[in-house]
Formats: structure tokens, sequence, C-alpha cells
């Protein structure tokens, strides 16, 4: 069977990622936008006491990046790392099933963040190394893909389970099994793809050379700010949606499930879309369309009887930024790093994640706890921020590497007419 044009030609390894993947967040889909809707509406948490929560994972995080690039790069490698991080995710999606107070919550978020952060870094470093920078944009498109529909499906199956039985709890357990069967796809049919064995020096010693790269720290700058709006789909944006705009429990679930479909749709042709512009100038129309995103939700609450025809747009609208942000981020990080530091390099991209995910759901949670119309001016000042990153961004395109900074497939020219001594 011919395979077509438009299909992306890739590593078949980078393939069985994406189908890992796949599995794995259609695990994540069933508890991301129901956790704190469990939480707070059936354990009796706060949404400060979540958001604390979430911010406490997202530090236990910290630590997993770090630790999860360096061994990345050195003697464990890519498979044994990524191994290793999802027997602690599964660890910690049991131990979200079993929780019934804030302490045993707290301690289930520190083995989900320290899974997550082992996780990142090495599940990066792997779509860099068997790629070109020319397939990087679709190979990292690739694996988002993976991500968004499986949780596209993970929510649209978890609103059916919740309405059928209201076993929130159940979520979290499909969740650690989905974790567990991405672990034997690593363990049967994924090979190391480090390129050399590593030379004998400190563990982390390629942080030296990363932390003294200005362009990544720049980078990393605008970064946080991003995964912070990221944050708010799965933590503030469900809250908002149920107790500030009043749709039921069960529609914010198609609504999230939509959107992830959405997401799904459009990764691709917007991945090959970016390759024809520089990575800095799809970080910037990915801000803009956070920016429009945002103002939208905020409107949502002010729109009477109309707040879920808003929502609908809001989320069709950050669905574009989310497919714009994830691989140009990723593929810049993936560019500026020497090939055998790219775990580092890319654990530096996701310990903004780590920052973002810290930072975003705290500030949502405490304005989402104030009155109105205090809480839906949260969605104002992202708003704002968004020119806080134009500025950073700018800054980063006149001070980025020549070879970095250029669109990775150059756009077609027009062959110049010919003058009459050529003709």
């Amino acid at each position: 069977m011919r395979i077509p044009s438009w299909w992306p030609k890739l590593s078949f390894q980078v393939w069985l990622i994406f189908i890992g993947r796949l599995l794995s967040q259609t695990g994540t889909g069933f508890t991301l936008f129901y956790a704190s809707l469990f939480f707070v509406n059936q354990v009796g948490l706060t949404a400060t006491q979540v958001g604390l929560g979430l911010g406490i994972m997202a530090f236990a995080g910290v630590f997993g990046r770090i630790l999860g690039g360096s061994m990345a790069d050195g003697a464990w490698g890519r498979r044994s790392t990524l191994i290793l991080s999802l027997a602690i995710s599964s660890l910690g999606s049991f131990g979200f099933a079993l929780s019934h107070n804030f302490w045993s919550f707290a301690l289930a978020n520190v083995a989900a963040g320290l899974g997550q952060g082992l996780y990142w870094p090495p599940a990066e470093a792997i779509v860099a190394d068997l790629t070109t920078r020319e397939q990087r944009n679709e190979a990292y498109a690739l694996n988002r893909l993976g991500d968004n529909l499986g949780l596209s499906l993970g929510v649209a199956m978890a609103s059916t389970l919740v309405a059928l039985t209201g076993a929130y709890r159940l979520l979290f357990v499909i969740d650690g099994v989905t974790f567990l069967i991405f672990l034997a796809v690593l363990w049967f049919f994924i090979r190391e793809t480090r390129a050399t064995c590593p030379a004998a020096e400190p563990v982390l010693a390629g942080w030296k050379t990363a932390l003294r790269d200005r362009s990544l720290l720049v980078f990393g700058l605008s970064n946080i700010l991003f995964t912070t709006y990221v944050a708010q789909l799965s933590s503030s944006m469900p809250l908002y949606f149920r107790n500030g705009v009043g749709i039921p429990e069960v529609q914010i679930g198609i609504l999230f499930a939509l959107h992830g479909a959405l997401v799904a749709l459009l990764q691709m042709p917007v991945a090959r879309w970016l390759n024809r512009r520089t990575r800095i100038q799809g970080l910037q129309g990915s801000a803009l369309m956070w920016g429009v995103g945002f103002l939208l939700v905020w409107l949502s609450g002010l729109a009477a009887g109309l707040g879920s025809v808003v929502a609908v747009l809001a989320l069709a609208v950050l669905s574009l930024a989310l497919v714009s942000y994830n691989p140009s981020a990723s593929a810049l990080v993936a560019d500026l790093a020497p090939d055998h530091l790219r775990g580092v390099y890319l654990s530096v991209n996701s310990l903004c994640w780590s920052a973002g995910f810290a930072l975003g759901p705290m500030i949502g949670g405490m304005a989402l706890d104030l009155p109105q119309p205090w809480a839906s001016g949260l969605w104002i000042f992202w708003v704002i921020t968004v020119s806080w990153v134009w500025g950073i961004l700018g800054f980063l395109n006149r001070i980025l590497p020549c070879k970095v900074n250029r669109a990775a497939v150059p756009p077609v020219m027009e062959p110049a007419p010919l003058g009459d001594a050529e003709r």
C-alpha cells in the first residue's frame, strides 16, 4: 500500500513512542479534568488546597526533571529512565485513588510529580535522537497528537463513566494501569537511542553548559509563562466553568473532550505549516492565541445564558494556541542542544513546565476562592501577561544563533523573471 505524501516520514521508534503516549494519556484523561472537581466537591478540600497540592506535584517534579535529564544523558540512558518514571507515576495514580484528606492527597502528588519529572527529559530526548531538524516539528507534533488524542478519549470515557456510576476513584486506578501498559511497551519494544556511551564525569556536569546558554535561559522565561497558561486548562478552567459560569460537570467533560479532539485534528497540519516559519514566529502566534482565548474565557462568565457557547469558542482558540506552542518550544530547545546534552537541555525545558504547573494552579486556586468579580479577573491577568511573553520573545529573536533562528523548511521561492540578455 502506498503511503500518502503528507504522512510524516519518521522512524518506527517514534511511532512506537506515539502509541505508548496515546495509551498513557488516555489514562491521564480519565483524571486530568475531574481531579480538581472531585477533590473539591467530593472529598471536601478547598480550591486553595487543591492548588497547593498541584503545586507540590510540580515542585516534586523539579527534582525529577533535574535528575531525569542527567540520567538520560548518563549511564542510565533514555529507556531505563523512562521505565523508572512510569513505575513511579503508577504509584502516584494509585495513591490518588486512596486519598481521603489533604495529607494523603499531597503524598500522592509527590509521587506523581517525581514520576512526571523523570519522564519528560528522556521522552523528549528520544524524539530528538531519532529525527533531523527538518523532521522535529512533525515528530514532536506527532507525540503531542498522541498526548491530546489520548486525553480526548480519556475525558470522553471518564464523562460516561462518571455519569453512569459516579465512581471517581476508579478513574485514578485506570490511570495507573495505563502507565503500566506504557511501561510494558517500552520494556519489550523500545531500544536505547543515546548514540554513544557517555564519558565518566559528575552526574550534574552537563548543567554547567546548559545554565551558561543565554538563549536557553531567555527562552525559559517565556516558557514558564506559556506553561502557566497550559496549566489553566486542567486546573482553574474546569472549576471556573463549573462554579463561575454554571456549566454542569458532565457538559464540562464533553467540552474538554471536544477541545482534545480539535487539538488532535489540528496538530499535524499546524506543525507542517510551522515548518515554514521560524520557531520564534510560531511561539509569537501561540502567545497571541492564548491572549484571545483567555479573553473569551472571561467573557463566558459575563454572557448570561450563552456561557457554554462562549466557552466553546474559547477552547477552540486555545486549541490553536496549544498546537502552535508545543512543537515550536520543544524543537527550539532540541535545536539549541549539543547532541550529548539533549537530556539536560530538554530537562531545562521540562523544568519550565514544573514551574508553570506550580505557579499556575496556585495563582488560579487563590483567585477562584475570591468573590466575584475578583475571581473572573484571573483571566484578564493572564491576558496582560501575554505582552510580557512578546517582549521576551522579541529579545530572544535578536540573540538566537543564526543556525537556529530560521525556518526548518525554507519557503519555496518564485524564480526571478529573465532579463532581455538571458532570454
